[in-house]
């Protein structure tokens, strides 16, 4: 059995895969992304675009009826009670699409995962020294 997947190589490819309206809100998605995490990298990880910064910042993707947003289940629990009211699981939130993205929110949720990779990786230099 073949399985039909898409293989995207960059986030541009993965975001000229969706009709006009989709690629709106991906693309405003990923300068709200990059404006609140500048010296992140963009990749394709896990078939979705990813930023990454001394590893995986967040990822996002597009569904029929909503747009996934994994900013790990560390970057949800801190900000549960800004996310209630949204459907979502351990590491990822659903944002209805026809209803306005929270892009201040999501940017919140960036620059707190940005916060907490660099904290990481100081502790991680720190151990080798």
């Amino acid at each position: 059995m073949e399985e039909n997947k898409n293989t995207f190589m960059s986030i541009n490819e993965y975001i000229l895969g969706f009709p006009p309206e989709i690629q709106e809100i991906l693309n405003m998605m990923r300068k709200v992304i990059k404006e609140s995490a500048p010296d992140a990298n963009e990749k394709i990880s896990y078939q979705m675009p990813t930023f990454a910064l001394h590893g995986n910042l967040v990822h996002f993707t597009a569904f029929k009826n909503h747009i996934g947003f994994y900013p790990s289940p560390s970057g949800i629990d801190a900000f549960k009670h800004e996310l209630s009211e949204f459907k979502g699981a351990k590491g990822s939130v659903q944002f209805p699409i026809g209803k306005p993205l929270p892009y201040e929110l999501i940017s919140k949720i960036v620059k707190f995962r940005v916060a907490e990779n660099l904290k990481k990786a100081e502790e991680k230099l720190k151990k080798k020294k």
